[in-house]
């Protein structure tokens, strides 16, 4: 075999910030370009906004007018928390919205006889609504212990590069059910809106208009208007007139009745529902998914880091973001969004797919949720966009999300092999543990755990239906007791030790340093 030579060898070196980025966490495109960006956020995040009422309020049993209000609620709260969060907390580019995790224990809350047997819908709704606020109000507190005593910090130094790996990838592959198996379910509109983002963000990237990558930057927004027309043509043209109901809740655009049943001007504000209530039961319950959506949230900040070309956050900025997280749920309690915080995913990946990672562009959105909110009917107009074009979004959001977490890798010695068991063994039963999970539910109508004991139930049924969850929980167990004591080289730890502190890098200053001078009353450690 003949010898390669040196200057035939390809070397990576690994890089504690992504390249390429034009705009990295402190430095902002024009306000045009800026005010189109946030917009393009704004319209992605209403995936989420619109999908948790649509399941949950129904159940509850509230009318379209609630869900109506509950989607404006949410949006709402969404763009104050993500201010807060990107002015306070860790300063990261990340949209705080709704969060999966809650719906076991609202389902629980639902379920529950002393609300169930309620006659009146209304009437249950604002019952039920009034019972998730209570919980959300009660469990937000972790979150802001563990944030602001600086206990997650002391948590997060035994997260290693190694440990981090399947945690991240998957926060994105871990929501796999919301991309293709949705898309299929009116692939006549998901597959197409696949296949034109694809090909007009990757493919046809290079083309500029007056220096600026178009194509690159906004064909979100231009694939969603184009496949939304598209699909109003069929739903006009009658193409699902004779179609199952199934089909027609994800192909049509006019089955949402957001925009006849929401309000001209409608403002949210706390206790709208009435005085929440309070149960031991619900608010242990829901403890479990304010745990969930703390490990998916840390996950996601990682990920946004680079995908901001941000150093990582440090293990005190971390928990100064999990701490104004607990205050985010807290006000979903107040202002009774149904559900509570966390890190939208898919906003992370448009980060990577526009190469903006910019911190202003993340507030302009926020600006946006908050306006169209209050302007109830514009806002439902953007609503009434197919579930089916976001959920191919979704698609190429969760996969750059994904990959982000395997990058991680090359800061680790990949030709150990108990770097490779660790990493396998946390994939695959962070993906096969909730899959189990799942099914069951399905099959049974109820989780594995179906003890008497409520709380108890949403708590194991909760915690392992989260794939970000069950990889944290087995990574770091076993990167810290397995072999441990000579593979701090291997795990990547002399390159993670200068981002465990505030000070270990002259870069953290730069990006997340309080404003307003702020830093001077609460010094970082």
């Amino acid at each position: 075999m003949a010898e390669v030579k040196p200057e035939d060898m390809v070397h990576h070196m690994p890089m504690d910030q992504l390249q390429g980025f034009e705009y990295c966490i402190d430095s902002n495109p024009s306000w045009g370009e800026g005010i189109a960006l946030g917009f393009q956020h704004y319209i992605l995040s209403l995936g989420t906004a619109v999908m948790i009422p649509t399941m949950l309020v129904p159940l509850m049993g509230g009318n379209d007018h609630d869900k109506a209000k509950v989607v404006q609620t949410l949006l709402f709260v969404t763009g104050i928390k993500t201010l807060l969060q990107t002015l306070f907390g860790t300063r990261l580019p990340t949209i705080m919205g709704g969060s999966y995790a809650y719906v076991v224990p609202v389902l629980s809350i639902i379920r529950d006889p002393s609300i169930a047997q309620i006659a009146d819908g209304h009437t249950r709704f604002l019952q039920t609504m009034r019972a998730v606020q209570g919980s959300l109000i009660v469990s937000s507190s972790i979150q802001i212990i563990l944030g602001y005593s600086q206990l997650w910090a002391i948590c997060s130094r035994f997260f290693s590069p190694l440990g981090m790996v399947p945690v991240i990838a998957l926060v994105g592959l871990g929501l796999f059910e919301r991309g293709f198996p949705v898309v299929g379910k009116c692939v006549e509109i998901g597959l197409p809106m696949l296949i034109l983002f694809v090909a007009l963000s990757q493919y046809l990237k290079h083309v500029n208009v007056r220096h600026v990558p178009v194509l690159e930057r906004f064909s979100m927004l231009m694939c969603i208007a184009l496949v939304w027309v598209y699909a109003h043509i069929l739903t006009a043209s009658g193409a699902y007139k004779h179609t199952a109901l199934v089909t027609q809740i994800n192909c049509r655009t006019d089955l949402a009745n957001l925009i006849s049943s929401s309000q001209w001007i409608s403002i949210p504000y706390p206790l709208q529902w009435g005085a929440p209530t309070f149960s031991a039961d619900h608010a242990f319950g829901m403890m479990a998914a304010v745990v969930v959506s703390l490990i998916e949230t840390t996950g996601a900040f990682k990920a946004a880091a680079r995908l901001a070309s941000a150093t990582p956050p440090p293990a005190y900025v971390l928990s100064r973001g999990i701490g104004w997280q607990g205050i985010g749920t807290l006000l979903d309690g107040l202002f009774g969004t149904g559900t509570g915080s966390t890190v939208s995913v898919e906003n992370v990946g448009l980060l990577g797919s526009t190469r903006v990672g910019s911190r202003r562009v993340i507030q302009i959105s926020a600006g946006f949720m908050i306006f169209f909110s209050m302007l109830g009917k514009f806002g439902a107009l953007f609503s009434s966009i197919p579930f089916t074009i976001f959920a191919a979004i979704y698609c190429v959001m969760f996969g750059i999300v994904a990959a982000v977490g395997l990058s991680f890798m090359q800061f680790t010695n990949m030709n150990s092999m108990r770097n490779l068991f660790i990493i396998g063994v946390s994939l695959f039963l962070g993906l096969s543990i909730p899959e189990y999970f799942s099914r069951y539910s399905t099959s049974s109508r109820q989780g594995p755990a179906h003890t008497k004991a409520g709380w108890f139930n949403d708590y194991i049924n909760t915690i392992f239906s989260s794939p970000p969850t069950v990889a944290l929980f087995v990574a770091v167990l076993l990167d810290n007791t397995l072999d441990v004591k000579d593979a701090a080289r291997d795990r990547g730890m002399p390159w993670w030790a200068r981002f465990r502190t505030f000070r270990g890098d002259s870069r953290n200053e730069e990006f997340y340093t309080l404003p307003f001078n702020l830093n001077r009353f609460f010094p970082p450690s």
